[in-house]
């Protein structure tokens, strides 16, 4: 049982060896006959173009870097800002309400209502209970009461930005309601 599977194997092998060598080889003249026929072609790269300086030929006008033009972009924008900040300000001389020492995040509308047909807020802060009608100030960046929905009281603060200057800026109020 041994004597005929050797047998088999080994012409198996005697077998594929003559025919593995020649088929290789096939293999091997074809690829060099192709390596042979392709040329790459490259197009050659373009010369570079020629570089023409310009001079600067605008002598009767203020160079563009001058400490003059400078100074003046400067003054116009002092004057903008002059204008702008008289649009928006503070009203620093009035009597301070009493809802102006709390900041904004301290308080809560809890509620709402209608008096005399206006609708009025009801705000918790420090667990007292404020009455809040348009026109009043909350909050301790100039805000005044724009708008009172029945969900939010809208607020319109004033603030000074980086540089400075007073810019306003939007705020609610957002009805909280108590958990059980």
């Amino acid at each position: 049982m041994k004597l005929p599977f050797i047998l088999a194997s080994s012409s198996l092998i005697v077998f594929l060896t003559g025919c593995g060598s020649n088929a290789e080889g096939d293999l091997r003249s074809w690829i060099v006959e192709e390596r042979n026929q392709t040329r790459p072609r490259v197009a050659p790269i373009p010369a570079p173009k020629q570089f023409v300086p310009e001079s600067y030929a605008s002598s009767a006008s203020i160079e563009p870097f001058s400490s003059l033009k400078l100074t003046q972009a400067l003054k116009r924008e002092s004057s903008q800002a002059v204008t702008n900040g008289a649009l928006v300000a503070p009203e620093l001389a009035r009597r301070k309400e009493a809802l102006e020492s709390f900041p904004l995040d301290t308080m809560a509308m809890v509620g709402n209502l209608t008096k005399a047909g206006q609708p009025v807020a009801l705000v918790r802060v420090e667990n007292l209970l404020y009455q809040v009608k348009l026109g009043n100030y909350l909050g301790q960046n100039y805000g005044k009461v724009t708008k009172i929905s029945e969900t939010q009281v809208t607020l319109r603060e004033i603030v000074q930005d980086a540089a400075g200057e007073w810019i306003e800026r939007a705020a609610t109020l957002e009805l909280q309601e108590r958990a059980k």
